[in-house]
């Protein structure tokens, strides 16, 4: 999606309205079309217990530093993803028991950050997520964590919905963000609302006086409130967009930057470049009545069936 067409759906100004009133048709008719999927379709059970981390909007919302932050407190974990942006297709092992097996080309950006992330945990990204569970479970994954896994409405599993603070346009897509119509959120098990139920805590490294913003993630505009001081410039990519290390060498240049400031999104498609990087990391505090929740779901695996 372009910047302007983000603008659109996440923060809409006066002048986009006549463009979401044509939209608006289709939107219903998208809306209705996924809430009949939901409710009509079939649920299959793996016999592995499933935690999805999904959410309603299109874009960020938290869902990688979540996966992480849950993943983290558990072994034989496998996390699934479908990988966008990545330039491969089919089923890939991104890392086994914490060992990485692939470049980020061929798994995506935040799936090797997920990777990275945990040294203990298993990646896969598929389309098909039958496969990557079943390959999962042959590798002895005890839980399966569904990276944006809400719309797989087929997968019987544990449902956690993330939220957004603030909704600015609460339509379905393509007149607004949502995925479906915002009151299907009444099937998740838990929704996690920012600001409430989890909180964005941001730490800087390698931060100089002068730095050039360069990220390639949905809806930018959402890094406003945790810029440090000294960005000199911003240049904003379409989402899991690859970066070339001579335009960022040359925009550096152009605009006297002495690093690149990058999410760690980002940083994980800059392996190698030789460039000065500051990165903005970000973690997740989430209240502990949701790892509670989850911890009773996987326990409990079993003995209600």
């Amino acid at each position: 999606m372009t910047y302007a067409y983000e603008q659109m759906l996440f923060a809409p100004k006066w002048y986009h309205y006549l463009t979401i009133l044509v939209l608006l048709p289709v939107a219903f008719l998208y809306g209705i079309f996924m809430f009949l999927r939901r409710v009509l379709t079939p649920k299959k059970s793996f016999d592995i217990p499933i935690v999805s981390i999904g959410n309603l909007i299109v874009g960020g919302s938290g869902k990688t530093p979540f996966v992480i932050a849950l993943a983290s407190r558990y072994k034989d974990v496998a996390v699934i993803s479908r990988g966008y942006g990545r330039k491969s297709k089919g089923l890939q092992q991104v890392s086994q028991k914490g060992e990485i097996l692939t470049s980020v080309e061929q798994s995506g950006d935040e799936p090797m950050l997920i990777a990275t992330a945990l040294s203990d945990a298993s990646v896969i990204v598929s389309e098909d997520r039958h496969k990557a569970i079943a390959l999962a479970k042959e590798q002895g994954a005890k839980l399966i964590i569904l990276d944006d896994g809400f719309n797989r409405v087929e997968i019987e599993k544990f449902e956690i919905v993330l939220e957004p603070e603030v909704i600015k346009n609460h339509l379905p897509f393509p007149a607004g963000p949502f995925r479906e119509f915002g009151f299907t959120q009444k099937y998740a098990d838990i929704v996690a609302k920012e600001g409430e139920d989890f909180v964005r805590k941001v730490s800087y490294a390698d931060l100089k006086s002068k730095m050039l913003l360069v990220t390639a993630i949905s809806n930018p505009d959402r890094l406003d409130h945790y810029l440090p001081e000294g960005v000199v410039q911003k240049v904003y990519l379409e989402d899991h967009a690859y970066f070339e290390e001579e335009s960022l060498q040359r925009l550096m240049k152009e605009c006297d930057a002495q690093s690149l400031l990058v999410t760690q999104k980002d940083a994980v498609k800059m392996q190698g470049f030789k460039l000065p990087l500051s990165i903005m990391k970000l973690k997740l505090e989430i209240k502990n009545e949701i790892f509670m929740q989850v911890d009773a779901y996987i326990k409990g695996y079993g003995h209600e069936k």
